[in-house]
């Protein structure tokens, strides 16, 4: 293609923001366009704006052609081409071929772009490459941009969905939604999937308004909050609020409509964002929040301020967690936040973040009651233990584990060693029984997972195409998929993680210890409750609707 034609356009980014269903970021070429114009591929720096290594240059965008790579992979083709790797030479050498033209031409746009060089991920290329092949999506990708003869295995399978879609004509009607704005706000976390039944979809929204009377009761604060917004709420009685959520490895901010109807306040989202940031790097050796973590999570803060001040919210909370209340410099960072948002920042106590994640985890219980519940919310630095029934907490522990400390402290290497393993495995069981000290596990009737630890591992039994909240949004894990799911995840290598469609990636190099941790705690929960708890639900709903609903008071 020409200079031109490979430069992208603010059109070119909406329409990629439109395909993928979240705003697109650090695009810096369209790798390959349909015949109409529009993008089939986006170009991504080797460097992400958040400072993270992306190996993966070629990044496949159009519905139709994602959708048609899918079904290949479905039907079990890139176990096939591994196969054929291994017992064909010429193939493997053209394959290896491909792995260093890959290479060569990330390096060339790091260069061109200032981004590079990127140390972290010398000699990874991506898809697989040079010797196995585990996402057809990236070989396809770099077959579009690089042309044909350059990948032979991304060759075969553009070859291979002539079915469903070839270069010489357009099918962009339809595929994706061109009447809305373009997404303005990170939907990692929260996109919407495709197929599901009427029947489905409505169990869904039933359970989310039934939900709604269990959060305002989680929260304590119904009457509190009507009179609130009676009193101070715009038209309609609605209020604008925004909250974030400042954890050990993310950041988060929701700012959303706060309306009562028929005595429950419901959110509505206008904007969900989330950065990782690791604000809690190194902080478990060294006890100080480092000067590069504080650079990443305050230039995180000033773009929430600015969306704060655009959207209008007229009430602010900002609760930071685990690794502020670990560090010696604190108040550097609360002086920072202040002045970037205007508001006192409250680091906030363990059992206020536990009370705060089970009002957002409720939510997904679709109005059941009378059955104790224990909430789990696994974060980077620490993970919260609450115990309650019918909104109501009974007892909650707050502990010192999670996915950044165990990953700094146990799985050093890549994969991590079983010898690794083990003893992670243990410390997770000792916490495990402090934690039975003041929450008595033993009685909970059910299990729920908050965080992205739990969400991912949630998307990889699922063996999801992409990340999809509505997908993973109340699904029942029974222990066996949980535990087959933690393992998988816990012993891949970083580069095999890196490439799996639904993670994010600033999780790459945590979620193997994030796994270990949920896995160790889905098991012991079914030792504890005699088999009666053999089953894991997942929340998308945590501590941020939490926090948002707390705003209100």
């Amino acid at each position: 293609m020409t200079p031109e034609q490979l430069t992208p356009t603010r059109e070119d980014l909406e329409t990629l923001s439109r395909q993928l269903g979240r705003p697109v970021r650090d695009v810096v070429e369209i790798g390959a366009r349909c015949v109409c114009g529009n993008p089939l591929v986006a170009t991504t720096a080797p460097r992400l704006g958040n400072g993270i290594p992306f190996p993966t240059t070629y990044y496949l965008t159009h519905p139709v052609i994602t959708a048609a790579v899918s079904r290949l992979e479905a039907a079990g083709l890139m176990a096939e081409m591994t196969a054929r790797l291994e017992q064909d030479p010429e193939l493997a050498e053209r394959y290896r071929q491909a792995h260093e033209a890959y290479l060569e031409v990330r390096d060339e746009i790091g260069e061109r772009t200032g981004t590079g060089p990127v140390p972290e991920i010398d000699g990874v290329s991506a898809g697989g490459m040079p010797t196995r092949v585990k996402c057809l999506h990236v070989l396809v990708g770099h077959s579009l941009a690089a042309g044909q003869g350059v990948n032979p295995l991304g060759d075969e399978a553009l070859d291979a969905i002539s079915e469903w879609w070839t270069g010489d004509r357009c099918y962009c009607v339809g595929a994706w939604d061109t009447s809305s704005p373009a997404p303005s706000r990170d939907l990692s976390r929260h996109t919407k999937t495709q197929g599901l039944s009427a029947q489905e979809l409505d169990r869904k929204r039933a359970a989310r308004r039934a939900a709604l009377q269990v959060e305002r009761q989680a929260a304590g604060e119904q009457e509190d909050s009507m009179e609130h917004l009676e009193e101070t709420g715009g038209p309609d009685g609605v209020v604008r609020v925004a909250a974030v959520d400042c954890g050990t490895n993310s950041i988060r901010l929701l700012i959303a409509d706060a309306r009562t109807e028929n005595g429950a306040t419901r959110l509505t989202d206008v904007v969900r964002l989330m950065r990782i940031v690791r604000l809690g790097e190194g902080v478990d050796a060294t006890g100080r929040l480092s000067d590069a973590a504080l650079e990443r999570t305050f230039a995180a803060t000033d773009e929430y301020a600015g969306l704060i001040r655009e959207h209008g919210a007229q009430k602010v909370r900002f609760a930071a967690t685990s690794a502020t209340r670990d560090a010696e410099n604190r108040e550097e960072f609360t002086d920072g936040i202040r002045a970037r948002l205007g508001v006192e920042p409250e680091v906030i106590s363990g059992d206020e973040e536990a009370a705060l994640s089970f009002a957002g985890a409720a939510s997904v219980l679709a109005g059941e009651s009378g059955a104790r519940t224990l909430v789990v919310d696994l974060g980077g630095g620490s993970t919260e233990f609450v115990l309650g029934v019918d909104g109501e907490v009974l007892a909650a522990k707050s502990t010192d584990m999670g996915c950044v400390r165990f990953t700094e402290r146990h799985l050093v290497s890549d994969p991590p060693t079983e010898a690794e393993i083990a003893l992670a495995r243990g410390d997770v069981l000792d916490m495990i029984a402090q934690v039975l000290q003041s929450v008595p596990l033993a009685t909970a009737d059910r299990l729920i997972g908050v965080a992205g630890t739990i969400t991912t591992v949630t998307a990889h039994a699922l063996k999801l195409p992409k990340y999809s909240s509505e997908a993973i949004h109340g699904t029942e894990l029974s222990s066996q998929a949980v535990d087959q799911a933690a393992s998988s995840l816990l012993h891949l290598s970083r580069a095999e993680r890196e490439d799996l469609p639904y993670m994010h990636p600033g999780r790459v190099d945590v979620i193997g210890a994030g796994a270990l941790i949920w896995q160790t705690i889905v098991d012991r929960m079914e030792e504890l409750t005699d088999g009666r708890v053999d089953s894991a639900i997942t929340s998308e709903h945590d501590i941020l609707d939490g926090i948002a609903l707390s705003a209100l008071r």
